[in-house]
């Protein structure tokens, strides 16, 4: 199937752009190309991810809650073990509620949302 257009950039609300694109940054090995208190990016050099500043801001209440998640990231990872602890020392938190079993584990970054570390096949 060919399609008619190249995903360039996701955007991603949250209270501090800065501190998420540093996270982010630091999970994948891109560069911060962008930061101001209102909006951050990171890139690696052919796709972006940006974050927004918006007031108000509530962090998803994982699993379910008040707040529902509206997405959330897969990142492929050849050791789960150490993708934890090194997401966990950037800022990372582990939630109770883990379905993945041994292939995946939810974590939330410094914002609350969720994000999958998962076992590379």
């Amino acid at each position: 199937m060919t399609g008619f257009a190249s995903l360039i950039m996701v955007n991603i609300d949250c209270a501090e752009p800065p501190v998420l694109a540093t996270f982010y940054s630091e999970i994948l090995g891109w560069e911060v190309t962008h930061s101001q208190e209102e909006y951050a990016m990171i890139s690696d050099g052919t796709t972006s991810v940006g974050f927004g500043q918006i007031a108000g801001y509530a962090a998803p209440t994982w699993p379910e809650g008040p707040t529902p998640k509206q997405f959330h990231l897969d990142f492929y990872v050849d050791d789960l073990a150490d993708a934890e602890e090194r997401a966990l020392k950037l800022g990372a938190t582990k939630p109770d509620f883990q379905p993945g079993g041994d292939r995946y584990t939810v974590l939330l970054d410094p914002a609350g949302h969720p994000f999958c570390a998962c076992l590379r096949s």
